[in-house]
């Protein structure tokens, strides 16, 4: 398998099935490992950092999950086929930079990825669509399991897991939701909710994570710390926090409709209109637009076009992904123009 394979198939983020997936997009867990006596990568010199990639990728070969992985070292990819992988949350913004010693491995199905000398050795990450975090932490730790065969981590009695952030030290666990929450947005709801989540201790970041704003009506709403509780008490934790905000979101959409549905068929054929006929457009108002569409396809206002489809337009009108397609580098008004036509195309 190559990086260009993954054009072939869905990412499994985007799929648009499993539980609650009209307004859950995706569940991911991710933990942080570190090796025993080994400086964390930030500060590890070139020799460490060499080593705890060879020994990382080494112990990754044994492992189940990772029969028919792809092992990739970034000094190996252009930059348009980083962006790409970074365009299919496979890794984080920050593994894009100073790629020398860094690598990511992925599974088939884009249900794994874990990404070598990021912020910690070893960052695994585990994807399902809708709301299904548990089944995430359960094939998260099968995968932690089978690696601590193979490898010493870094652990202290007192703290748990060693982390370079101390956010992520104690069980190194992050569970993350991408929620598409339009109706709370269009009703001026979001603030409230947003400040409400931060304080009961979860953060909430943009589509790629952290350092990104929110668009398309994506928000990421995660754990803030991983010290102090188990896995177990994390995930039950963010689930019941995060059913709480579909139920606003159900409950708003429902309103919308009995109250105010013209101005939201009209919203909704609108943004359907533009991208069925426009001829340049920009990332983040395909964005924006889509989120219009997909709100309108789950309540069964557009009744052309399935959920998956809408998702799958979400991704391949990224920039990398619209070079991945074109097989060369656009510049930003190329794109725009490409991604115009593949929404034509699409939509006809």
């Amino acid at each position: 398998m190559k990086v260009d394979d993954l054009l072939k198939h869905d990412c499994e983020w985007l799929k648009g099935t499993g539980p609650n997936s009209d307004i859950v997009m995706s569940s991911r867990t991710r933990l942080a490992r570190n090796l025993d006596k080994l400086a964390f990568s930030q500060w590890a010199d070139r020799t460490q950092r060499e080593d705890i990639l060879k020994v990382v990728l080494d112990a990754a070969r044994s492992v189940t999950y990772l029969k028919d992985a792809l092992f990739l070292r970034l000094k190996d990819l252009s930059e348009v086929d980083r962006l790409f992988l970074v365009e299919r949350h496979l890794m984080s913004p920050e593994h894009t930079k100073d790629v020398e010693y860094k690598a990511l491995i992925v599974d088939s199905k884009e249900m794994i990825s874990i990404m070598v000398n990021e912020e910690d050795h070893l960052r695994i990450q585990i994807f399902q669509s809708g709301l299904n975090l548990m089944e995430c932490w359960r094939i998260i730790d099968a995968i932690d399991t089978e690696f601590s065969k193979k490898l010493s981590f870094a652990y202290s009695t007192k703290w748990g897991y060693l982390t370079a952030c101390p956010t992520n030290t104690g069980t190194g666990l992050r569970g993350s939701i991408m929620l598409h929450l339009p109706s709370l947005v269009f009703t001026g709801q979001i603030g409230k909710i947003l400040q409400a989540t931060a304080k009961l201790g979860l953060n909430i970041r943009g589509l790629y994570g952290e350092g990104t704003e929110a668009s398309g009506n994506l928000f990421q709403v995660s754990n803030q710390l991983a010290l102090g509780r188990t896995e177990e008490e994390i995930i039950d934790n963010i689930e019941r926090i995060i059913n709480q905000i579909i139920g606003r979101e159900e409950t708003t959409r429902r309103k919308i409709l009995a109250k105010n549905k013209e101005a939201l068929v009209d919203r909704v054929w609108r943004a359907y209109g533009t991208l069925k006929n426009a001829h340049i457009i920009t990332s983040n108002e395909t964005i924006a637009l889509l989120s219009a569409i997909r709100l309108g396809v789950d309540l069964g206002i557009v009744k052309n076009l399935d959920r998956r489809m809408v998702n799958e337009l979400l991704i391949l009108t990224q920039p990398a992904h619209l070079q991945k397609l074109e097989n060369k580098v656009l510049s930003s008004n190329e794109r725009d123009i490409k991604r115009a036509e593949l929404i034509r195309e699409r939509l006809k």
